[in-house]
């Protein structure tokens, strides 16, 4: 392999497992074959609407009115509860979001962007900017899932705003796939992506044999620190909390030696793919 050729796919050899499905997962795994990775999907999350969605409902509709002067999504899944629940964010309303990932997962809908922190893409961020753009009280309507801390709703409400909170969704584990898990047992699996601290939870739980070479990589500093508390060893942290952040921090290491048990598995990546390709166009 020539230099310039290793240069445009860092991760070439490297075998990846990305955590979440849906387009942010396909968005992952085009990254990750754009820089010579081989992705796996296989989803450890999902989302559930919360036990009682009758007070989500009522605001999605107050929203819709224009109740609210300003509306804040942390994250690209409060966008898809917004969409499927058919919301309407009329001219009236400024939208906060906490990051470009969210901001772009908005503006993919159709939905309006009027507020993206410039340095600090978190719940405090986004709080600190809105405080410095609005001197007299407003009316906020914060979204977030059922683990998030309501740090951005508190520092609001500290500011003399009034703010409704309001749970939009709840995080659930879910199985990995078979292959999945084998390849992650026997070695396979060079690296780990880590998104969130409900993910860390999951590979926790469902992976507890980790073999020592596998890079477990943390999407910013926060999910690194929510990782280490539940003994997940973190070798690689984004800067940033995007997927291309953390893709990039990952192509900056070699691709670890492989395992034994690795070794002893037969390649099969060049017979799946057209055997997965037919099994999807006949679904």
């Amino acid at each position: 392999m020539t230099k310039d050729v290793k240069a445009d796919k860092p991760l070439t050899g490297w075998r990846v497992l990305v955590p979440r499905g849906g387009p942010w997962g396909d968005n992952a795994a085009a990254l990750l074959r754009n820089k010579g990775a081989i992705p796996v999907v296989s989803p450890l999350i999902n989302f559930a609407p919360p036990e009682d969605s009758s007070e989500l409902e009522r605001v999605i509709a107050e929203l819709s009115i224009g109740r609210y002067d300003w509306l804040t999504v942390t994250s690209a899944t409060t966008v898809d509860v917004l969409h499927a629940y058919g919301a309407k964010i009329p001219a009236t309303t400024k939208v906060a979001a906490v990051g470009e990932t969210t901001a772009a997962a908005l503006a993919a809908v159709g939905y309006p962007v009027d507020l993206v922190p410039e340095a600090d893409n978190s719940a405090t961020g986004v709080a600190l900017a809105m405080i410095g753009l609005e001197k007299e009280p407003v009316k906020v309507l914060s979204l977030r899932s059922e683990l998030a801390k309501p740090e951005l709703s508190v520092r609001l409400a500290d500011a003399g705003h009034d703010v409704t909170a309001v749970v939009a969704y709840r995080t659930v584990g879910v199985p990995a796939t078979e292959r999945a898990e084998r390849d992650v047992n026997n070695g396979r699996i060079n690296a780990i992506l880590v998104t969130s601290g409900s993910v860390a939870e999951q590979v926790r739980a469902q992976f507890p044999s980790i073999p020592d070479q596998t890079v477990i990589a943390a999407i910013g500093p926060r999910t690194a620190q929510d990782s280490r508390d539940i003994n997940l060893p973190i070798r690689v942290i984004a800067p940033e909390r995007t997927i291309e952040s953390l893709i990039e921090a990952l192509s900056e290491y070699r691709v670890p030696e492989p395992t034994t048990a690795a070794l002893q598995v037969p390649p099969t990546d060049v017979l799946l793919l057209p055997l997965d390709r037919n099994n999807e166009e006949g679904k």
